[in-house]
């Protein structure tokens, strides 16, 4: 599966009407994929805005790439939009399907977007290692979504939920201590380049 993170620098006190033209787009009749969340940044990089859809394909992905890019009001938004960015994922193969949180139960309000940079040739062996190593850490709290760039340079990308912002701390935790996260040797395949975005659903979003 093929996912979309489009990542929208919005006005200031423009998020809640911008998550509403974000839904009305994404849910239009000739809208293409399939709206997975709408989260504003909350610690880190302010005043953005996250939408995450998955697409079958990568003609699919690129069809609907392009009807944004074309729209005067990109998502709908307008006024409130100063600047957008796209990044193109593909999943890795062993993740289990996404799903919105009123079908799969998982909730937040915490979700965390992590970006690790990749050094090069280190993709399918981070794969792997992720395969050899998540199961564990699943157990802990819920990873929602592992998937690599297909486009800029190379990084790999997750997506995790908590309950608060003190759980994440002591299950980050606990994982160290107990040698269950980070995977063995992944470090080692990573650059310095790295990010962690703590975003919030909005009131609209699929994945709440």
């Amino acid at each position: 599966m093929y996912y979309e993170l489009a990542t929208m620098a919005l006005a200031i006190g423009t998020t809640a009407r911008s998550a509403e033209s974000v839904q009305r787009y994404c849910t239009a009749s000739d809208a293409g994929g399939e709206w997975l969340g709408c989260w504003y940044s909350d610690i880190g990089p302010l005043n953005q805005m996250s939408v995450l859809r998955r697409f079958e394909s990568l003609e699919a992905m690129m069809r609907e790439r392009i009807r944004s890019q074309c729209s005067p009001a990109p998502f709908g938004c307008s006024d409130g939009l100063q600047s957008i960015e796209y990044d193109s994922y593909q999943a890795v193969p062993w993740m289990p399907l996404l799903q919105p949180s009123s079908a799969s139960g998982l909730k937040g309000p915490i979700y965390e977007l992590r970006t690790y940079g990749l050094r090069p040739g280190s993709l399918q062996a981070t794969i792997d290692l992720w395969a050899q190593y998540l199961p564990a850490r699943q157990a802990m709290s819920p990873c929602l979504l592992a998937m690599h760039a297909l486009d800029g340079y190379p990084r790999f990308t997750s997506l995790w939920v908590y309950p608060s912002l003190a759980e994440r701390s002591r299950i980050r935790a606990e994982a160290v201590s107990q040698r269950i996260w980070p995977p063995k040797g992944g470090p080692a395949l990573l650059t310095s380049r790295m990010s962690s975005t703590i975003l919030m659903p909005t009131a609209a979003s699929p994945l709440a």
